[in-house]
């Protein structure tokens, strides 16, 4: 393990274990220090934030660039504040820390029709708050979760979201897929951020006017079996995570089986734009997305 590596396992279980100890406001205060303190620094990260938000904001919004992006990381650390801390929210403090504005009844038929549902979202808000909600009330979820190194820090990510109720399956796993598709069949849900094809077997889709490859797992399994892909919008306001889940993706009932995938991969990927324009300070996107950009810069 190198020492970046051993850092980074050591800095994650000194925040999942020390944090939820301290007082909110002292946490909130600490973390936004450490927001404003990474965008002075100006590192490969936030340029890429930068360059990825210049794509999704209208010709309005640009001149603001640089208060969006340093919202973005703001928020950004308040989600990261919010992870090390959920373990330890009860059921109360988590429900009144989310609100779903609309689409509950969708979720509720989807699970009570007994087909499932396929949830789809963007890198925004608080994911995991969203997917802790939907494991309290419908009894858990299932999800994927990227590999990271070390194995130790993967291991307590996939503990902490186990914690929340969560299933958790490796991405790339051979077994993965049989096992997402087992359980839409089961009748439960499946949630997915679905805006970075991580694996490299995504397909390619127009984005915000340029190409960019974009899972097609989701739209795979839909048509596999016939369970709907809702996307949920996430953003973050002063008094909590904000949802709105939206009703199922029409699925594509002509051409091939690669062209329907491609297809409904389109249709996400608008969907997945529309909730990104709408709240462009809560899509924490510091990855190289789009096929065009060059790769991400090494900082020196």
């Amino acid at each position: 393990m190198s020492l970046t590596d051993t850092l980074s396992d050591v800095g994650f279980g000194i925040g999942w274990g020390a944090v939820r100890h301290l007082p909110e406001p002292v946490v909130d205060r600490g973390f936004r220090a450490i927001a404003d303190r990474t965008y002075r620094k100006e590192g490969p990260g936030v340029h890429q934030l930068r360059s990825n938000l210049a794509r999704v904001l209208d010709a309005e919004s640009r001149g603001a660039l640089e208060d969006v992006t340093r919202d973005n990381l703001r928020l950004y650390m308040r989600y990261w504040s919010e992870v090390f801390r959920l373990p330890a929210w009860d059921g109360a403090r988590m429900r009144e820390s989310f609100n779903l504005r609309s689409g509950v009844d969708l979720l509720d038929e989807a699970v009570n029709s007994g087909r499932g549902a396929i949830m789809v979202a963007s890198h925004s808000g608080n994911w995991d708050l969203a997917g802790a909600w939907a494991c309290d009330r419908y009894g858990g979820i299932t999800t994927v979760a990227e590999q990271l190194r070390p194995q130790a820090l993967f291991d307590k990510f996939v503990a902490y979201r186990q914690s929340l109720g969560m299933e958790v399956l490796p991405l790339g796993s051979s077994d993965t897929l049989r096992t997402l598709v087992r359980r839409l069949r089961e009748g439960r849900l499946v949630c997915l951020v679905a805006d970075r094809d991580i694996s490299g077997t995504g397909v390619p889709v127009d984005f915000f006017g340029d190409t960019a490859s974009i899972p097609a797992g989701p739209a795979t399994m839909s048509l596999m079996t016939g369970a709907p892909i809702m996307p949920v919008r996430l953003w973050h306001t002063a008094d909590g995570l904000q949802a709105r889940v939206d009703p199922a993706l029409p699925i594509p009932t002509t051409g091939d089986r690669p062209e329907r995938v491609l297809e409904l991969t389109q249709t996400m990927a608008d969907a997945l734009a529309d909730s990104i324009r709408e709240h462009p300070a809560d899509w924490h996107m510091l990855q190289r997305l789009w096929l065009s950009d060059p790769p991400t810069r090494v900082a020196s």
